[in-house]
């Protein structure tokens, strides 16, 4: 064989310029699944938060509440059964999953008197 082709000058350069973009795509879709991870837990908070205050009738303290803890939520409220439940919408914004993925969280409370 002739001696340039086994000449491995360059192939980790290579090796590197093709591993790379993996890698930091995968560091990024890390990063955004636990920053989505942490706002589902938010959201989930709020949620029971902002059902307990809708049962006893506070909205207003409700409303506050959930543009602290969820800004940029969508609120879906239903009475029923003794039960104010409320279901929460937020699109994530972290990474590449800005915008993507939608979370929802749900949570009810007995209702003022029931």
């Amino acid at each position: 064989m002739p001696h340039g082709l086994r000449d491995d000058a360059g192939s980790v350069t290579v090796e590197f310029a093709v591993v790379l973009p993996a890698v930091l795509l995968l560091l990024a879709l890390v990063v955004g699944a636990s920053s989505a991870a942490a706002q589902s837990i938010r959201l989930a908070d709020a949620a029971a938060v902002t059902a307990r205050q809708t049962a006893r009738g506070d909205g207003g303290r409700a409303a506050a509440v959930l543009g602290q803890l969820a800004p940029g939520a969508t609120v879906q409220s239903s009475e029923g059964e003794g039960l104010v439940c409320v279901v929460l919408r937020r699109p994530v914004d972290a990474g590449p999953l800005t915008g993507v993925v939608v979370l929802t969280s749900r949570s009810c409370a007995p209702a003022l008197g029931g």
